[in-house]
């Protein structure tokens, strides 16, 4: 099959790409970078010729509310409507856990935005809700430091390995649209804090991570239930530890 991952250069996207091509699939990395850019259309059309599925793993360069709304809209516009000029088969997003019960968070508006968009575009979807990666544990307790403390709040976390999520992608790319959502998470859950201290243990990381007992996440106000899946899920097999090994075995 010829497979176009949008943002295939990215840290999923290397990821699926790699995966699919060891499968003999046909597989165009896709992003500004190569030409295939999905928010001035360059490079559209010609990547969409003759392929039977796109795989949109594209992320917002800003996440300011009215800039990540317009990137996710004006690229899933531009790309839904090549896919259509072109026949695609089958149109694949990565989308998150728990992203409409979080409207009031501009990040997860824009991509309950994005996700509307593959509904009402007539192309057979599949929907990828996972939870949030491991990867981003740095980025959570930098984001929520003040001086030498880390407030962050008790929900309910069970956060997912990237190379997890790009063997997700991949089968389901490979599957046939079930023109729905399906979720992906991690084979453990923590309380938000925890994990992050853990993190900072394992890291050498001197800062004190407090539970200030909010119910928040970058910003919005949220249940304690948001960031882990609903009801059934497909789970990773790869743990906080396995995963912690992995990053050693890079460094």
């Amino acid at each position: 099959m010829k497979i176009v991952v949008i943002g295939g250069t990215g840290l999923i996207g290397s990821k699926v790409v790699s995966k699919l091509r060891q499968q003999g699939h046909q597989v165009i990395a896709a992003s500004p970078d190569t030409g295939i850019n999905t928010i001035t259309g360059a490079g559209l059309a010609e990547a969409m010729n003759n392929t039977d599925v796109v795989v949109d793993l594209a992320n917002s360069p800003s996440f300011e509310d009215k800039a990540v709304l317009e990137f996710f809209q004006t690229a899933g516009r531009n790309l839904l409507a090549a896919e259509i000029n072109a026949g695609v088969k089958h149109h694949v997003a990565l989308s998150i856990v728990g992203v409409d019960i979080m409207q009031n968070i501009g990040y997860m508006r824009a991509k309950k935005a994005q996700e509307d968009l593959i509904k009402q575009s007539g192309v057979p979807y599949t929907i990828i809700r996972s939870t949030q990666f491991l990867e981003f544990l740095a980025g959570i307790a930098n984001q929520a430091t003040n001086g030498s403390e880390v407030h962050l709040s008790d929900v309910l976390f069970q956060p997912i390995a990237a190379e997890d999520v790009a063997s997700f992608v991949a089968k389901y790319a490979l599957a046939a649209p079930i023109n729905g959502e399906t979720e992906i998470a991690g084979p453990e859950r923590f309380a938000l804090y925890e994990i992050v201290a853990r993190y900072l243990q394992y890291t050498n990381d001197p800062r004190q991570v407090l539970s200030d007992g909010k119910p928040s996440y970058f910003g919005g106000e949220i249940s304690h239930a948001a960031l882990v899946p609903a009801g059934q899920a497909e789970l990773g097999a790869i743990n906080f530890e396995k995963w912690w090994s992995y990053q050693l075995q890079k460094a």
